[in-house]
């Protein structure tokens, strides 16, 4: 049986930090997929998606909206936020997320954090 490898979405409108995440999420054994909105994800649709990485601060629809959308059609799906700003102290909206990140993060955390939540998924929460 051939071990398929995660895929972890990442969504962020600055191409710079999609890149450099895109990078180090393959490097660590991942499929990255990228997107720079959340419609883009949301039009390429949730399945086959194992994590999903979302910054707070997009034009459009933000990072918690995305989150509580998501949560309606993948209840289960681990999700972390990103930030450049201060907006993660609220953490009544970050419910149901699984960490949160304020940039520049530290990207072996980040790798750490996304192991555990696979983990626990994979071993039925």
């Amino acid at each position: 049986m051939i071990k398929r490898r995660p895929v972890v979405a990442v969504v962020d409108d600055d191409p710079r930090l999609l890149e450099s995440l895109e990078n180090l999420l393959e490097s660590a054994g991942y499929v990255a997929r990228s997107f720079s909105s959340a419609r883009s994800l949301l039009i390429s649709g949730l399945s086959g998606l194992d994590v999903l990485i979302t910054d707070i601060g997009m034009p459009g629809m933000d990072g918690f909206e995305l989150c509580d959308l998501v949560k309606k059609v993948r209840p289960d799906l681990p999700m972390f936020l990103i930030t450049g700003r201060h907006e993660i102290a609220d953490a009544d909206q970050a419910e149901g997320v699984s960490g949160c990140f304020r940039k520049p993060f530290d990207a072996q955390v980040m790798l750490a954090a996304i192991g555990d939540v696979l983990r626990k998924s994979k071993n039925g929460g």
